[in-house]
């Protein structure tokens, strides 16, 4: 394939089957290409929107042969409207500012990072981490790529975001937080937050990755309403209930 953005031959790859990590009984396959520096950030931009996520280096999407309920989901940022609940998490999080920093990775976010894994996901693929993988997740393959910094009256660093900034919006690709914060919802705050921005940088959509009906760790976008879902033919809104 050859993209308008790179005059290389792009090669995609295809992974062997393995078990699926939101649905039990299922098998996932991905499709994924290498990101080349020399590309720019076209070609991110480009497979952002055909659905594919970034990893470091690497673009990929799902490509099940039995299944396809990993679904690319995007906040229409002009039509969204803060709910009640969404404004009361805005207001405990109020406390928060917002630093938006180079993607360069730090031992303070790294140190953050290993509570927050270590609290909410030490049975995951990212469990013991070690800085350089951090580095490695932060840096590496980066676009047009910044962290957001999140940090308390003290100055404490209490949630971050790697985010990709694409022409239409932005694309949030991991976030992490104290997890002694875990009740004021940092996570659901930081999409939040993302919005505002879109919204005042006149940007059209905040990309949310990969949604998976009926997988209690991804059902929480469909919480964002509008929401648009990408199908074969193009994007469209997700409809109450689905």
């Amino acid at each position: 394939m050859t993209h308008p953005f790179t005059t290389r031959q792009l090669p995609f790859f295809l992974t062997a089957p393995t078990p699926c990590p939101y649905l039990p009984g299922q098998l996932e396959r991905k499709v994924f290409t290498r990101v080349d520096p020399a590309d720019g950030p076209g070609l991110n931009d480009a497979l952002t929107h055909a659905g594919f996520r970034r990893s470091q280096s690497i673009l990929y999407r799902p490509a099940c042969e039995r299944c396809s309920a990993c679904k690319s989901v995007r906040i229409p940022v002009a039509e969204f409207t803060f709910s009640r609940s969404q404004r009361r998490v805005l207001k405990r999080n109020d406390d928060l500012m917002v630093d938006i920093r180079p993607a360069d990775a730090t031992t303070e976010q790294f140190a953050l990072m290993s509570r927050y894994l270590e609290s909410r996901h030490g049975d995951g693929d990212m469990a013991g981490m070690h800085f350089l993988d951090y580095v490695g997740m932060v840096e590496d393959g980066m676009q047009r790529t910044h962290i957001a910094e999140y940090r308390d009256p003290a100055g404490q660093l209490a949630a971050a975001a790697l985010v990709d900034e694409l022409p239409d919006g932005f694309s949030l690709i991991y976030s992490f937080f104290d997890p002694d914060r875990a009740g004021s919802s940092p996570g659901a705050f930081m999409i939040l937050d993302h919005v505002r921005r879109a919204k005042a940088a006149s940007l059209a959509h905040v990309y949310l990755g990969y949604w998976v009906k009926g997988s209690a760790k991804m059902d929480y976008k469909a919480r964002y309403s509008p929401l648009e879902v990408l199908e074969p033919a193009g994007w469209r809104r997700l409809e109450a209930g689905e």
